[in-house]
């Protein structure tokens, strides 16, 4: 019966089960009617700059429009904001109330910590990081996943979708209780995690279980920047090797010790912040949020002038919290949201395992030497100056040659 039901029922597995089908052959006609449509130009300074720009992936679950900013499943943020329904008693948009109770009821049923990892988090050092504690205890966890059991066994690749998503489901139950113990260990001395409540939401309990309190704010940062950026583009690539979701998040996870990614948002906040509030309307005279609210209007206008940047306008997140290098562990609690259900999304639509064509900077510069019709003018490794030389000044001769060459064309007739 799951299987069969509607968007409205408060079973996920069910509603995807329901999607899944109307997807997959929505796909696969797109594909025979357009698959050699061409999509994206590529250009040298695309390839040696990172690949940006490039429009070479297909990730379901968000996409980043210059102009719109972040768009979920093909809706902008404002768009979002007028079709969900409004969350009880407040202006925010939320989920029907019973797919709410029905998600967290889950989630709390699936929370609780094998021993063996407690043990592992409990024995680090303090001076290990708390992102590196939070990726080793992600990878342990696989020894719970159902994944690699059925696939040794012989399931069928269709129903390859059903196990990860139980075992999706499974880790981002378990993800506070691992976040929690990291930052009583780390900062309360060792103190306890409070037990699930099943009546509260999954946001809900992991505030509890930080500060016992519900006054803290975890960051609603399920997914942005679409497939490309680096923790969604690795979990991404892994998964699609049919790695399990423990161990393609915790690949993915490895983004937040990057300071050009994950980290450099510790090192904004450390720059801009000792404690926190919640939000700039609820709090205008905040100097925090003073602060950043200049930031968003002077560094926008200065970045292109320096050459830094081609898109000024930041990513806003917020951490709340004055221990700056837990940061990372928040930001990458609420990230496995977003890219477990591209994995589930990836595996349903029978997404293969990349591979793209690579080449070195002496095959690159034939490839351009050929399209140029300039054979050999770079020589090896570009260093053949000489020669490149020679064919500018055969070129230049050339080109002097072909101007009189058709100048005598134009004035003949006259003469005559």
């Amino acid at each position: 019966a799951a299987h069969h039901a509607s968007a409205s029922s408060t079973n996920l597995k069910g509603v995807l089960a329901n999607l899944m089908p109307k997807e997959q052959a929505r796909i696969k006609t797109f594909r025979q009617q357009h698959g050699k449509t061409v999509v994206s130009q590529i250009t040298v300074d695309m390839m040696y700059g990172g690949m940006r720009g490039i429009k070479g992936l297909v990730y379901e679950t968000s996409v980043l429009d210059p102009d719109e900013s972040i768009c979920f499943c093909g809706h902008s943020i404002p768009e979002s904001q007028k079709l969900l329904p409004k969350a009880k008693g407040g202006e925010e948009p939320l989920p029907e109330e019973e797919q709410v109770c029905w998600l967290s009821q889950e989630w709390a049923k699936r929370a609780a910590l094998p021993s063996h990892v407690v043990t592992m988090l409990d024995n680090f050092p303090n001076n290990l990081h708390p992102m590196s504690q939070l990726s080793a205890a992600i990878t342990a966890l696989n020894s719970d996943s159902n994944f690699p059991r059925a696939y040794a066994e012989g399931v069928h690749r269709t129903k390859n979708w059903e196990l990860i998503y139980e075992d999706s489901m499974d880790l981002i139950a378990k993800l506070p209780c691992v976040a929690a113990k990291i930052y009583q260990n780390l900062y309360r001395e060792g103190s306890s995690i409070w037990a699930i409540d099943s009546k509260l939401d999954w946001s809900h309990n992991f505030t509890n279980m930080l500060v016992h309190s519900a006054h803290a704010f975890v960051p609603h940062h399920p997914q942005y920047h679409e497939g490309g950026n680096v923790s969604a583009h690795a979990s991404h690539l892994v998964g699609n090797a049919l790695s399990d979701p423990y161990l393609s998040f915790a690949a993915a996870y490895e983004w937040a010790s990057g300071p050009l990614h994950g980290k450099s948002g510790s090192t904004c906040l450390a720059n801009t912040t000792t404690e926190g509030k919640f939000a700039l309307k609820d709090l205008p005279n905040d100097p925090l949020f003073k602060l950043v609210a200049q930031l968003y209007k002077i560094v926008p206008n200065i970045l292109p002038e320096q050459g830094k940047a081609k898109n000024p306008w930041p990513n806003v997140d917020y951490h709340g919290m004055i221990e700056m290098n837990y940061y990372t562990v928040l930001f990458g609690v609420s990230r496995a949201l977003g890219v477990l259900a591209q994995l589930i999304w990836s595996q349903a639509l029978g997404f293969p395992l990349e591979r793209p064509k690579s080449m070195s900077t002496d095959g690159l510069m034939k490839f351009v030497d050929s399209k140029s019709g300039q054979n050999g003018i770079w020589g090896v490794g570009g260093t053949d100056y000489k020669k490149r030389r020679k064919f500018k000044k055969k070129e230049k001769k050339r080109r002097k040659f072909k101007n009189k060459v058709y100048l005598f064309c134009f004035r003949g007739p006259f003469k005559t």
